[in-house]
């Protein structure tokens, strides 16, 4: 069998469970690492870091539910990143893992924290690539913000609006999202990762995915951070914070800082580049990564 595009030497993830089909790759070997995709990408995001990892890790990367090629059976209740967050610890277990590791990038990280904030003791160790919680990201708006990420609250606009302003220039909205992560360049998503992202994009049902994934962020999503915010939740495994040093924000806390809210165990690392650390910086952001969970493979 063919290896899946963009990832030589792994196989495809093909497997229904926690009510999606969820579409993917795996491969490597060792403790098990799942690694999360962000807006607007699938994931083949990870194809850059994916050899790093595979040589100390079995690697999980799927597709977010209603992403890519992931298909989730229904689309209501809403998919909240509770609700992907069980999925994923359902997809993790029907693969035979119990507890693994977990590397989250922009809304993969997002949905990674609130797994594990809701699942204690599956998360051995969590990364959180470019993000800082939902609740905390929120209360820092300002009109500088609020220019620069106008699609968080584009796509959180009542349904269909967002969907049919969509579908009159897929390709045209999702290059420029790109550029405004600084990403325009093909050294930082090649063409033909880029054709692979506008395909996605291009199909109704993932725009309408992703627009539910934004209105969840500021409504149930928010509500369950403020609820654990009020109740002194925090993550019971260690964190790694990555964050580009072009996202820094004079005069406001650094995220290692905001971080340390809702874990007790936190280190931060600065990169270079833009937003999409993955792709962009992947030498950096491996350079972190591999001795961060390698302190995993030790304790198992």
């Amino acid at each position: 069998m063919a290896a899946p595009p963009f990832f030589p030497g792994f196989r495809a993830l093909d497997i229904e469970a926690g009510g999606v089909r969820f579409a993917g790759v795996i491969g490597g070997a060792g403790p098990p690492l799942l690694l999360l995709h962000g807006f607007p990408e699938t994931h083949i995001a990870w194809r850059k870091l994916a050899p790093a990892l595979a040589r100390q890790h079995s690697l999980i990367i799927p597709d977010l539910p209603g992403y890519g090629a992931s298909r989730p059976r229904a689309m209501t209740p809403r998919w909240t990143k509770r609700r992907v967050g069980a999925a994923l610890v359902a997809l993790m277990r029907a693969l035979g893992h119990q507890r693994f590791a977990l590397a989250g990038h922009d809304r993969g990280a997002r949905a990674g924290y609130r797994l594990a904030l809701d699942h204690p003791g599956v998360v051995s160790r969590f990364a959180s690539l470019t993000v800082v919680p939902t609740l905390d990201a929120m209360l820092a708006v300002d009109y500088r913000y609020a220019s620069k990420s106008y699609h968080w609250f584009l796509l959180a606009q009542e349904a269909d609006l967002p969907e049919r302003l969509l579908a009159a220039a897929p390709d045209a909205f999702i290059d420029r999202a790109f550029t405004g992560m600084g990403a325009e360049s093909d050294e930082v998503i090649e063409p033909s990762a880029r054709e692979a992202y506008r395909g996605a994009f291009r199909n109704a049902s993932v725009r309408h995915a992703i627009c539910e994934d934004y209105r969840a962020a500021l409504e149930e999503d928010l509500a369950q951070d403020q609820a654990d915010r009020a109740a002194g939740r925090k993550l019971d495994c260690p964190v790694l914070v990555l964050w580009p040093r072009a996202q820094e924000v004079p005069g406001r806390p650094g995220p290692a800082e905001i971080w340390k809210g809702w874990a007790e165990d936190v280190t931060g690392a600065v990169t270079t580049g833009g937003h999409l650390q993955p792709e962009d910086r992947p030498e950096e952001v491996a350079a972190a990564l591999v001795p961060f969970f390698k302190q995993e493979r030790r304790s198992t």
